[in-house]
């Protein structure tokens, strides 16, 4: 007798169809082209978890290292001044501050060029 364990494989299918819901012709409609599609959106989701958090490091800096010149200083020694002042801000938290409060940006340029000085002086 020959076992074909048809209602696993039809579960299988039909979870791969119901994945591939939203995706246009026969993507969504026929099982090899959707198994392919979903195989390959399952892949870019993957990758692009970890991209993500890249872009908005990216952007973190990118308005960070605008407000730092705008008040005078570039990115590397405005984060070089907050190290050395031991300021535990992420830039996440930098740059919303960066974006909506511009007076305590303010503060902390000034807490960074003090830090830098102290540490030019000591050196």
């Amino acid at each position: 007798m020959r076992v074909t364990n048809a209602p696993a494989s039809r579960k299988r299918r039909t979870r791969m169809i119901r994945a591939a819901k939203g995706f246009r012709m026969r993507r969504s409609k026929l099982y090899r082209y959707a198994s392919d599609a979903v195989d390959h959106g399952r892949q870019y989701a993957y990758r692009d978890r970890r991209r993500k958090k890249r872009t908005f490091r990216y952007l973190w800096q990118i308005r960070i290292n605008a407000a730092a010149r705008a008040a005078g200083l570039t990115y590397s020694r405005f984060m070089e001044g907050l190290k050395a002042a031991q300021c535990a801000l992420d830039r996440k938290i930098l740059s919303d501050i960066a974006a909506t409060d511009n007076a305590a940006f303010l503060e902390l340029v000034k807490i960074a060029q003090g830090a830098l000085k102290a540490k030019s002086a000591k050196a």
